[in-house]
């Protein structure tokens, strides 16, 4: 089986709420949209932001979606990026979860809550390389 992720979907309360988060502070372009979802073209894959209670619905999962359990997160190109980035969320109806420092392992980071509490590590490692595309490439 090929090792891919086609969509990523996320449990959200209010979605005008949730689309002024990622359209206001990442600057992403929806591809579709209706009441119920919001979906945005990735790099290679798709983030859905769906209506918590019909995602449960379409899960068979009534009341057991809960946000926090995972981090996604956005890599910069340079290390000078990530603040910046970050107080853009912020400003977009973000919660501050970390600030941005060196983690023991290397690189820079910070955390950042969507609206509905969903974890987001803005990141810059020097070792992982960013193509012109937008693709990561895992690097030692």
């Amino acid at each position: 089986m090929q090792q891919q992720i086609s969509v990523i979907t996320i449990g959200i309360e209010d979605l005008p709420r949730s689309r002024r988060f990622y359209v206001d502070g990442f600057g992403w372009t929806p591809v579709f949209e209706n009441e119920e979802i919001i979906f945005y073209q990735m790099n290679g894959l798709v983030l859905g932001t769906f209506a918590k209670a019909s995602l449960e619905t379409d899960m068979n999962r009534p009341g057991l979606l809960t946000p926090g359990a995972f981090s996604l997160a956005h890599n910069v190109t340079e290390r000078e990026n990530v603040v910046p980035v970050m107080d853009k969320l912020l400003e977009a109806g973000g919660r501050l979860l970390r600030e941005a420092d060196a983690p023991p392992h290397g690189g820079f980071r910070g955390y950042v809550a969507d609206p509905d509490d969903h974890a987001w590590e803005i990141a810059w490692n020097p070792a992982w390389r960013i193509d012109a595309r937008g693709l990561v490439e895992f690097g030692l």
